[in-house]
């Protein structure tokens, strides 16, 4: 089996990409949604609250995400200890989650794979591209904010431009109506792939 990495920066349509992946029969694991629930793993819980304290969890036991991000923002020290506790974490749960999977190829979604340098986990890259005007709007429909807040959380991953070169296929995600063929053209391509390992 192929772990294949899907990336894309905000507003490509990573998640639309990906929806047509699962409906086509291949499994997507979602990091951010599985980066969520560590969050109240009991090991990793304690871990956070004897270096930030209890008051990083309400009383329900819910996650102050608005205090953790000012703990971490601009703070080398504390960014590296949460990443250092949550993605060896991570990487073994989705480790555990392919081995319950009989399909060719999975997918492993996130929209930092070559920031935090984690492509050299996977067999393969593809990332979804779409045009910057485009994204705006996706994200303004989506998320009902301003031109300004968009770009300002673009400025935050690194560009198309720097990460196709580094990708292994390409998505443009742009509107066109081939979408779903060009998905499925993809899937034959890594299920060849699979069958034949010497053309990694």
């Amino acid at each position: 089996m192929l772990k294949i990495g899907i990336t894309g920066n905000i507003g490509s349509g990573k998640s639309f990409i990906c929806n047509i992946f699962e409906k086509k029969g291949i499994p997507v694991f979602y990091s951010d949604d599985e980066t969520k629930k560590l969050y109240n793993d009991s090991v990793i819980k304690r871990k956070i609250t004897n270096r930030f304290g209890d008051e990083l969890y309400s009383n329900d036991g819910t996650l102050n995400k608005k205090l953790l991000g000012s703990l971490i923002f601009g703070n080398d020290d504390n960014l590296k200890f949460i990443e250092d506790l949550l993605y060896p974490a991570l990487f073994q749960r989705f480790n555990e989650w392919c081995e319950n999977q009989t399909t060719p190829f999975v997918l492993f979604e996130s929209a930092i794979l070559f920031e935090k340098n984690l492509t050299n986990r996977f067999d393969k890259i593809i990332f979804i591209s779409a045009p910057e005007n485009i994204r705006i709007q996706r994200v303004i429909y989506r998320d009902k904010c301003t031109v300004d807040a968009v770009r300002s959380r673009m400025k935050l991953q690194w560009s198309d431009e720097i990460k196709i070169p580094k990708a292994d296929y390409v998505i443009v995600h742009d509107g066109n109506d081939d979408i779903e063929k060009e998905v499925g053209k993809l899937i034959n391509v890594l299920s060849h792939i699979q069958r034949n390992p010497r053309e990694l």
